[in-house]
């Protein structure tokens, strides 16, 4: 059995999230903690709990969910699972942050490189990888068919999409992979997304104005 935390960070208001088993097994999804409270409250989640965070995993590089990737890596020692067309944005983070008024140091993280067809398994659990861009170029999505739940980062909000008027973004990309890819997905698959509130697949393909 999966249990996922949430956690709402930084200026974006950004989901970071924590999946984890009943072997207290644990991936720790978009690290967006950007102050010393922030990073207080995923620490103090994963000792109260005794989690062992096995993989960092990113649905895609924007400034609002690396801001604590560094820490993370540093703090838990395991590889980042990205999709390398997203490698040139992370290589962005400093230069997004003067954008934002924020001094920040180049990320250096080991990274492991994850496609659309690939399976990624914590304890046998797993999780089935879609690449879906448009809003980033390697923006992916991940779906643990079992329990019906999927990780949208930007791809899919609560009524919206992701933004598509960022760097190499394509607004027909990004509808074309939601339609293709994850309104296929059963009707009552949750949707944790990047910003905002869980929603349902099939509440979407009825009620979300993109579509």
């Amino acid at each position: 059995m999966l249990n996922i935390q949430s956690f709402v960070f930084n200026f974006a208001s950004e989901n970071t999230y924590i999946i984890y088993n009943d072997n207290k097994n644990a991936w720790l999804i978009d690290p967006g903690n950007m102050n010393a409270k922030e990073t207080q409250t995923i620490e103090k989640f994963v000792l109260d709990n005794r989690l062992k965070i096995q993989k960092i995993l990113l649905t895609h590089a924007h400034i609002d969910h690396i801001l604590g990737l560094q820490w993370a890596f540093d703090t838990y020692k395991v590889p980042v699972v990205m999709h390398k067309e997203d490698k040139e944005v992370l290589d962005m983070f400093q230069i997004s942050g003067m954008r934002f008024g924020i001094d920040l140091e180049h990320i250096d993280v080991d990274l492991q490189y994850i496609e659309e067809g690939d399976n990624l398994e914590l304890d046998g659990e797993v999780f089935a990888v879609y690449h879906v861009p448009g809003h980033s170029p390697g923006s992916v999505v991940y779906h643990n068919k079992d329990q019906k739940f999927i990780i949208s980062g930007d791809v899919l909000f609560e009524g919206s999409i992701g933004r598509t008027d960022l760097y190499k973004g394509n607004y027909e990309q990004l509808i074309e992979g939601i339609r293709s890819k994850l309104f296929i997905l059963d009707d009552e698959t949750k949707v944790f997304s990047g910003h905002g509130n869980p929603t349902l697949i099939g509440f979407e393909k009825k009620h979300n104005p993109f579509f």
